[in-house]
């Protein structure tokens, strides 16, 4: 009788890893979303295609002059940039209208001096803005809502020193609030 020989096989287990994280990616990719997602966390369905933001009017009882165009067109820039919306002048699948209702400035942390006197260390700049969100695609998601966001400055410092500063903090956070709101569905 001839010899009998045995052939040893092995499989690297590199190998057997690789092939089942190809297998899981295929499996990923071959199935479908009905739901767009995009890196700023805005899910958004597919049909939704165009998005429209009216000219947020100044109507608090003290009016910073700029504040009104640089709120609207921060909102503008926030929804063209991270959604891919293209920006309607008139109706949208998304629909953006509202006014800006406050603008004051109220001491914050309230001290004693030495000799018994109260000051404000802080003062804080709250702006409040009143939206209207209408997804005319689903009504469901509509919102008349008031959003409010406020920044805080040393009282030796006159407002006019950090207003520049103050508003563009304050229009991130409140168009980061809508945004979150109206698209990111949080």
């Amino acid at each position: 009788m001839g010899k009998s020989s045995k052939i040893n096989f092995r499989i690297n287990p590199l190998y057997l890893q690789i092939r089942s994280l190809l297998v899981v990616l295929f499996l990923v990719a071959a199935s479908g979303c009905k739901i767009n997602y995009t890196m700023s966390g805005a899910s958004i369905s597919p049909d939704v295609k165009t998005v429209f933001i009216d000219y947020f009017r100044n109507r608090a009882k003290v009016i910073n002059p700029t504040l009104s165009q640089t709120f609207t067109e921060s909102m503008k820039d926030k929804f063209v940039n991270e959604t891919g919306l293209t920006l309607n002048t008139d109706q949208g699948d998304l629909e953006f209208s509202g006014e800006i209702t406050g603008y004051d400035i109220r001491p914050l942390a309230v001290q004693k001096t030495d000799t018994g006197m109260d000051y404000a260390a802080m003062n804080r700049l709250t702006v409040t803005v009143k939206v209207v969100f209408v997804n005319n695609k689903d009504h469901d998601q509509d919102f008349n809502t008031t959003f409010s966001a406020y920044f805080d400055y040393d009282s030796t410092k006159q407002i006019n020193q950090v207003e520049a500063e103050a508003v563009q903090v304050i229009n991130a956070q409140l168009i980061d609030d809508i945004f979150n709101k109206s698209v990111a569905n949080w």
